[in-house]
């Protein structure tokens, strides 16, 4: 399931979660935000993919899972699940929180703000970071690469079902995705949603991308961003899609 092409660039506002701002603000309200796990909510580990492109026998430049989809037979794609979720399950018990995850949960939740997951990992990393790291927040909906009928990230599929999930009636245009590659930002960006990058050392060639509204080096960044009000500050060029690697 897939929908129409993103909007053209345009700078994006939302009204400051601070009720007495917003009370002055003429920008549109924030509905909700909608973050990546691997890379975003937990440190990168990159290593994974490499891994990952060794057991399957592909090139660097071969998204992994477009590659599992042509496999031509069920089987032949049941075992190539296999191999990378038995590197996923290895990964996720090294999971390291990023640095400001719980204080912007904190702020979030506190100002009634509604969270959600869309991400390329399978179901058991996603709930191994939230029991061991988060247990006290709480993401609605979680959509994983394997949720029905939604084709992972860089399709909008999944950022557009949070939306329609939550109630929303034009596109993701009031929600924030927040995300650290290129499958993030183009999601988003298509889905009509702003964009906020968190930077790594890998991910610097995104940050004058038409599709990265907003960059941000830490997490807890994002609490003055959203407490005063954000403003997309979108780059013109063209980046690349190098880094297509440092997701699934």
């Amino acid at each position: 399931m897939s929908s129409a092409p993103g909007y053209s660039l345009r700078q994006r506002r939302f009204a400051p979660l601070n009720p007495e701002l917003s009370a002055k603000s003429d920008a549109p309200p924030l509905k909700g935000i909608v973050f990546d796990v691997d890379g975003t909510l937990c440190l990168p580990q990159h290593y994974m993919f490499g891994e990952m492109r060794a057991a399957l026998g592909i090139d660097k430049s071969v998204d992994i899972l477009e590659h599992i989809r042509g496999l031509p037979t069920l089987k032949d794609r049941m075992k190539a699940v296999s191999k990378v979720q038995e590197i996923e399950r290895e990964a996720m018990l090294k999971q390291q929180p990023q640095p400001g995850l719980v204080q912007l949960m904190d702020y979030i939740e506190s100002r009634g703000m509604r969270r959600a997951l869309c991400t390329r990992n399978f179901e058991a990393p996603v709930t191994h970071l939230l029991q061991t790291h988060l247990p006290k927040h709480v993401f609605l909906p979680i959509i994983t690469r394997d949720t029905p009928d939604l084709l992972p990230k860089p399709d909008p599929a999944g950022i557009l079902h949070i939306a329609r999930e939550w109630g929303l009636d034009n596109r993701a245009d009031n929600l924030i995705m927040v995300g650290d590659s290129i499958d993030d930002m183009t999601a988003g960006h298509t889905a009509g949603a702003a964009t906020v990058l968190l930077l790594n050392d890998r991910n610097t060639h995104l940050k004058d991308h038409e599709h990265t509204d907003l960059c941000i080096e830490r997490l807890d960044d994002l609490v003055d961003i959203l407490e005063n009000g954000f403003v997309g500050h979108r780059g013109g060029d063209k980046a690349s899609t190098e880094g297509r690697e440092e997701e699934a």
